[in-house]
């Protein structure tokens, strides 16, 4: 007699183990601790087998059933239900280590020893937020040039190219160590190059590693010399300006109260605002009773009524041991660039609206100035946030935006 979802229900454990069956070999086996598992009775190759079907309510009596009859077409065929489970799972676990995802992992797990753990983290961003979303779970064998190439487009259409030359990179080395472990054998990351829109070139040294940008801050923050040239150099990785704008900031032009900067930008002629964290409104108000009565926030030392000159951060640095191709001023506009995108996540068009970049809505029209200020007001902040910690030597690698 076939079983019924009441007398499932109904059935109580006796001292031993008791059996219900609904046909066919399927039958409910009830504990004597009042579990109710599923089990299918069948011969093969002349031997009595059972096969576990699932607990009872979490599948219910149509399921079992439906399972059942999976089962017995897979005996019909002539091939044993329970060794074609353990090869269905023996491939689902195959197919799970061999992902592109699994072996990204694997891959910068084994990288970690040798590599600084900032370019650990911003790697493991690359592939979580930019790789693994579109090809983390396909088999790494079956990814194609084509199909790597639609997942770096996507990086390229919001603007971060250099993001997206630096995930075709990381996804270079995942396929160079799934072919060194039998997994895969060929890269099609190496088919890609020269297909991706060059990056924007600039002939100004800057430092990006988060490892190498701590000792800079230090260095900066430690600096002996002119309160001038000491406000200059803690402003300009927090504020990172154009060095012409800085050097020639104004009071007139900023506002201690509002926290924020406004001038015209040098590049597009167009009104631009710079949020001031707490970190930049402190060294403004530590220079501000030198320098506030007169025009500029950085005078120059040699001459009235002008600002200092276009060289002295430079050659502050140079003075601290950081040559003109490790670092200058106009390189912290790179490494605030940087970092922003690859490791605390923000979006390329607050970035770039902070750069004074000529930045267009989707109808071609520029944005105005105040476009995302909310947002880049937190960013400003997030930023002088995260330099602190990397300054003062905390994890500031951990530090993450999701916006």
């Amino acid at each position: 007699m076939a079983l019924s979802d009441a007398a499932i229900r109904n059935a109580k454990p006796g001292d031993k183990a008791v059996r219900l069956f609904d046909g066919g070999g399927l039958y409910l086996e009830v504990s004597p601790v009042g579990g109710k598992l599923w089990r299918w009775k069948y011969r093969f190759d002349g031997k009595e087998k059972r096969l576990a079907l699932g607990t009872y309510p979490d599948v219910s009596l149509s399921q079992a059933r439906a399972r059942h009859g999976d089962a017995r077409k897979v005996l019909a065929a002539g091939v044993d239900p329970s060794e074609h489970r353990k090869a269905v799972k023996l491939a689902r676990a195959e197919k799970a280590e061999n992902s592109f995802g699994a072996v990204a992992l694997e891959m910068l797990a084994m990288r970690a020893k040798k590599n600084a753990k900032s370019t650990i983290v911003r790697n493991l961003r690359i592939v979580e937020k930019d790789l693994n979303p579109y090809i983390g779970s396909k088999p790494i064998a079956e990814i194609t040039a084509p199909l790597l190439l639609s997942v770096l487009r996507k990086i390229e259409k919001r603007g971060a190219v250099e993001t997206a030359h630096r995930a075709r990179g990381i996804a270079g080395m995942v396929f160079r160590y799934a072919i060194a472990t039998g997994r895969a054998e060929r890269n099609p990351a190496t088919d890609l190059i020269g297909a991706l829109e060059p990056p924007q070139t600039t002939h100004f040294a800057s430092l990006t590693e988060p490892s190498e940008v701590a000792p800079l801050l230090r260095a900066l923050w430690g600096y002996e010399g002119s309160p001038t040239v000491m406000a200059a150099l803690k402003l300009a990785p927090l504020l990172f300006a154009r060095p012409g704008e800085l050097r020639a900031a104004r009071w007139e032009d900023i506002d201690l109260d509002l926290a924020q900067w406004r001038y015209i930008a040098s590049k597009t002629g167009t009104a631009h605002i710079v949020p001031l964290s707490t970190q930049a409104l402190d060294a403004l108000k530590e220079i501000q009773p030198l320098t506030g009565r007169g025009e500029y926030v950085f005078p120059s030392l040699h001459g009235k009524g002008r600002p200092m000159s276009e060289n002295t951060v430079n050659a502050a640095m140079r003075r601290m041991g950081f040559d003109s191709n490790t670092m200058t001023g106009h390189g912290f506009r790179a490494m605030a660039r940087t970092i922003l995108d690859e490791v605390l996540g923000f979006r390329p068009d607050y970035i770039e609206h902070q750069l004074a970049h000529a930045v267009r809505d989707p109808n071609g029209r520029a944005y105005n100035r105040t476009a995302h200020l909310v947002e880049r007001t937190a960013m400003m902040q997030a930023w002088g946030d995260y330099l602190d910690q990397l300054r003062k030597g905390g994890a500031a690698t951990e530090l993450r935006n999701v916006a």
